[in-house]
């Protein structure tokens, strides 16, 4: 131990988040009392944010292969092959504790560290994603962690140059004191040109790249694995500060390195910053670090090693470098006007050696840093069943027309567009659907080829009954996809959760992670990347288990990629799905009935692909002129966000079968609303596939009339659906809903 660094006591030891056993387990591992600087190393790369310890047992049962995966989880972020020697680079990741503290700069980074994950793979990011959830709209500090963390968004990617494209936004008051910020970036790479993290060679130079590094960020991704408390606003100097213009000549110094071959390996400086980006280059790589703190650029004076090595400064890179390309590499660095600095080399040793002032700060086994961090199969239970709800107990409060207005212009299902218009989602020139529909839609450079980008979850479900919440945010992702006309290929997942070392939030972990396995190997969906958020709760009180989807799916032709608008007069209306009328956990429940109650809807994943394969063979056939998934607020939402989008009404009849408040509102899943000009092709083709189909009406007019209920102008209902956040925003937000505290899928975010 060095003269200046503090004594290690059980306080200490506490502070990094340790338990009594695993610090025990740290001093066997090397045999003797760690030095402060190694204390905050194992502190970093043992806590839940960098080691999945409380998950990695589960993780291992998901699907991540298909012949199309060229890198599946394990790097910094999935790669599959899209044909043509191309690949599509994606991943999402959290930035939750940084952006309820301090909303604009958590938010920010999340951004700027997701980017860095895809073009650290040599991928240029062509899109970004991002799924909110915010606390009750009535809590004093939900609209400004909303104004905060969409500026944030949209001061980071507007500024670093690439399109946010899509997403979504919840409220619910179990988000109150734990915002959810999650970050989804999407690259465009050569299929034979992806790099990788592994360090080879021994002797091998080991270079800084990018910003200096400054005192920000510090204990970042240990306060990321601690639940909050009465201190949060004391952990305001463990959130980062980005510079998205840095990050960009970041991406093109890399982008040009990696072209000229200089590049063995490389990591981004994420979360522990230089602590984890170098061990995990040496450990993949069976090889050792040594690192010389002096040579590492700083920003800062009189910063010691422990600062350094847990600094989580923005806009940095690791990598090891080809020596002969050394000259050649720090000149198109110091070129774009970035700092570029040999500050070690690999070795044969598999140690971690960290020196600092002619000391040595940290001499730690590497590979047992990564490889022997805790592993725990946490004691877990199942979430208590939920009753099944009989529709026909339900007595409707209100008139349809009276209940369609007021979801439609309710939090969870107003229009996003306040959110959306404050990102840049056209910059690059490729975005052919823009926020607001089912997916996202770009063109491939110049095509024909598109891609398709989504991300979903239903909160309310996976707190029901989270083996089900689970399965239905992959099938709603894989819907979305469908929807536009893309054949889903991946995903990537961030899993939110509170405390799993409460046995009741880790089985909802448990049950969300066999829901999503279950999904992704049926609709052949393959995980490839992901992300685990734990310890999102405030003084006691967890947020909803939130795993959010990321999708990616392939069109062969962009300009065929399908819209949720209506697109003319007199066309047959058609619902394709079964419907029981299933109300438990709907929004129709929930907040027109002001209950939030009964078992979600259950999946038929065999129906669900089958009719997921069936829109999509309509869409390719030019056979259909609207698609859109029935979700969130059941039929006769997705039918006037339809109408809403085109400025055309319908007419409609519901069948006798079915109460009407359920055959509307019931949020039964695996189906879709489509427009035809005709009709029994369209049917042939149902018949032929075995796929329910319902003919529902035809477009037409300018009002919504459905049965002998009140018809509904269109122009009434855009008016509802736009309203309620822009007022929200300004401080005077119309008639908030009874119901209007909880979570739900929003459009674009």
């Amino acid at each position: 131990m060095k003269s200046n660094e503090p004594v290690i006591t059980s306080e200490l030891i506490a502070e990094h988040g340790l338990k009594p056993d695993e610090y025990a387990r740290i001093e066997k591992l090397i045999g003797r009392r760690p030095t402060f600087t190694e204390l905050g190393i194992f502190s970093a790369m043992w806590n839940e944010h960098c080691s999945y310890k409380s998950s990695k047992v589960h993780l291992r049962t998901l699907p991540t292969k298909a012949p199309w995966v060229i890198q599946g989880p394990g790097e910094n972020a999935g790669v599959i092959d899209i044909g043509d020697g191309q690949a599509i680079v994606f991943k999402m990741e959290s930035h939750n504790h940084p952006s309820y503290i301090e909303p604009y700069q958590g938010a920010a980074t999340g951004v700027g560290g997701i980017l860095r994950d895809v073009f650290t793979m040599g991928a240029r990011p062509i899109a970004c994603l991002n799924a909110l959830s915010f606390g009750d709209p009535k809590h004093p500090k939900t609209r400004g962690l909303v104004g905060g963390v969409v500026a944030g968004i949209g001061g980071y990617g507007n500024s670093f140059g690439v399109p946010t494209v899509g997403g979504e936004v919840r409220f619910h008051r179990r988000y109150d004191g734990n915002c959810l910020v999650n970050a989804m970036a999407v690259g465009l790479a050569d299929a034979d040109k992806i790099f990788y993290s592994a360090a080879s060679g021994v002797g091998m130079p080991i270079v800084y790249l990018g910003s200096k590094t400054g005192r920000d960020g510090i204990h970042g991704a240990s306060m990321a694995s601690a639940v909050f408390g009465a201190d949060t606003e004391d952990k305001r100097p463990t959130v980062q500060v980005g510079d998205p213009f840095s990050e960009k000549l970041l991406l093109e110094a890399c982008l040009e390195i990696m072209a000229k071959g200089c590049v063995i390996a490389i990591q981004d400086m994420g979360a522990a910053g230089l602590t984890c980006s170098a061990v995990e280059m040496g450990a993949k790589g069976d090889l050792g670090v040594t690192l010389d703190l002096d040579k590492v650029p700083c920003r800062e004076t009189g910063m010691s090693a422990y600062e350094m090595m847990l600094s989580e400064s923005q806009e940095r890179m690791l990598m090891v470098l080809k020596p002969e390309k050394e000259k050649e590499a720090e000149a198109i660095f110091r070129k774009w006007g970035l700092d570029f600095a040999i500050v070690g080399e690999t070795t044969p040793s598999k140690r971690f050696i960290v020196r600092h002032g002619g000391d040595v700060m940290a001499d730690l086994p590497i590979k047992e840093l990564g490889d022997e961090a805790p592993v725990y199969d946490r004691p877990h239970v199942e979430s208590p069943k939920h009753p099944v709800i009989d529709a026909a107990s339900i007595t409707p409060p209100m008139a349809i027309a009276d209940a369609l207005e007021r979801l439609i212009g309710s939090p969870d299902l107003c229009s996003r567009r306040w959110v959306w218009e404050q990102y840049d989602h056209v910059i690059l020139g490729n975005t052919v659907q823009r926020p607001g529909g089912d997916a996202a839609v770009l063109r491939i450079e110049a095509g024909p080829k598109g891609l398709a980008l989504t991300s979903d979850v239903t909160p309310r479900y996976c707190e029901a009954d989270p083996f089900e919440g689970g399965q239905q945010a992959v099938a709603e992702a894989w819907r979305n996809l469908s929807a536009v006309g893309a054949r889903p290929l991946a995903l990537t997942d961030n899993l939110n959760f509170g405390n799993p070392e409460r046995p009741e939030i880790m089985g909802q972990l448990v049950g969300c992670i066999r829901g999503i396995g279950e999904a992704a190997r049926a609709l052949d969906f393959p995980i490839v990347s992901g992300n685990v958020s734990l310890y999102n709760e405030t003084n006691g009180r967890a947020i909803l288990p939130t795993p959010t989807i990321g999708g990616v799916g392939l069109l062969n032709d962009f300009q065929k990629s399908m819209t949720l608008a209506f697109k003319g007069e007199g066309e047959a209306i058609l619902v394709v799905g079964d419907a029981t009328g299933w109300l438990g956990q709907s929004l129709y429940l929930r907040d027109i009935c002001g209950r939030e109650a009964g078992a979600p809807p259950p999946l038929d994943l065999a129906a669900e692909k089958r009719n997921g394969d069936f829109i999509r063979g309509l869409i390719a056939d030019e056979l259909v002129t609207a698609a859109h998934d029935i979700a969130d607020g059941g039929l006769l939402v997705a039918l006037a966000e339809m109408a809403i989008a085109s400025g055309i009404g319908a007419v409609l009849e519901a069948p006798s079968r079915l109460a009407a408040h359920a055959f509307w509102f019931g949020e039964d899943q695996g189906r879709y609303v489509i427009t035809a000009k005709d009709a029994n092709i369209v049917a042939q083709h149902a018949k032929a596939a075995g796929v329910p189909l319902t003919r529902l009406g035809a477009t037409g007019g300018k009002v919504l009339a459905f049965g002998t209920e009140r018809p509904i102008t269109v122009a009434l209902l855009k008016e509802r659906h736009e309203g309620w956040l822009p007022a929200y925003m300004a401080g005077a937000a119309p008639g908030l809903a009874s119901g209007a505290a909880a979570a739900g899928s929003g459009a674009a975010g």
